[in-house]
């Protein structure tokens, strides 16, 4: 199994979302291609800025069936959480090029909507569309085929959520995420099943130990187990980490099975093993 280390910086305001397209391809088709020079030049300015925006509109004007500038102009919005705006217009790109644009709307719908009917039903949609692997969310932290377990997880469908985890890592062509094995430990200690979680969070330390959340839930299935020891340890790490900036974060959404300071400072109140 290949691990998967790219880290997007799609956050970035200033960054168009997708590659720019080739202009060259639409040579044949004037409104087409002084189009996408529109979108070009909106690219150039701040993502979400008044120039930018126009340039887009520009582009669409020319070329109604333009996906690209749709989409380019949607993104502003669903980060500024005018999600109607972003909708109207993220379901013209999708409608246009639905094979392109299905997973990222499925993922937004995940991370920003909390919309996991409609994550699923896109994800599931694009896998049906395409025969090719239908790749990673925008954020670059998740395959699609994660991103679709973590929808059925947050349904409270836990054995679909792990069988599709499972299916996932164990196909012979598959890349670690940064956190599958986290939220797959996370689900094993809600099915009940805590040996397998800590089995599955341990092994999450060993692909990436930057997290304070995977000490809290191992602390968590420890005590489940009776295991006191293991269980205010690792509380107690988790405190480490967390106090020293080792958790995660989003820049525009609470990520899913996020756990707070908080949280641990009152497991570890309540365990009476505070020792700080």
């Amino acid at each position: 199994m290949k691990k998967y280390t790219l880290l997007c910086l799609l956050a970035l305001l200033s960054l168009p979302l997708y590659a720019p397209p080739n202009c060259e391809v639409y040579k044949t088709d004037d409104a087409c291609y002084a189009s996408c020079q529109e979108a070009m030049m909106a690219i150039r300015y701040r993502q979400g800025s008044w120039q930018s925006q126009q340039h887009f509109n520009r582009s669409i004007e020319l070329c109604p069936d333009f996906a690209y500038s749709y989409m380019e102009k949607a993104v502003p919005f669903l980060k500024r959480g005018k999600f109607v705006q972003w909708k109207k217009m993220i379901d013209k790109a999708v409608e246009l090029e639905p094979a392109e644009y299905l997973g990222y709307r499925g993922w937004c719908r995940l991370q920003f909507l909390r919309d996991y009917e409609g994550a699923i039903q896109d994800i599931e949609r694009l896998k049906a569309l395409v025969d090719y692997d239908i790749g990673f969310c925008q954020t670059g932290d998740y395959h699609l085929d994660i991103a679709l377990a973590l929808c059925y997880k947050e349904l409270g469908q836990l054995d679909k959520a792990k069988s599709l985890f499972e299916e996932y890592l164990q196909a012979e062509d598959a890349y670690t995420g940064l956190y599958d094995f986290y939220h797959l430990g996370v689900i094993e200690y809600e099915r009940g099943q805590y040996p397998t979680a800590i089995a599955h969070l341990t092994r999450q330390i060993r692909e990436n130990d930057y997290l304070s959340e995977t000490y809290y839930f191992l602390a968590l299935a420890h005590k489940a187990l009776g295991d006191r020891e293991a269980y205010v340890s690792n509380l107690k790490k988790a405190r480490a980490y967390y106090e020293a900036g080792k958790f995660r974060t989003d820049t525009y959404t609470e990520t899913i099975d996020k756990i707070y300071l908080q949280d641990i400072v009152e497991e570890l109140e309540a365990a009476g093993g505070d020792g700080f």
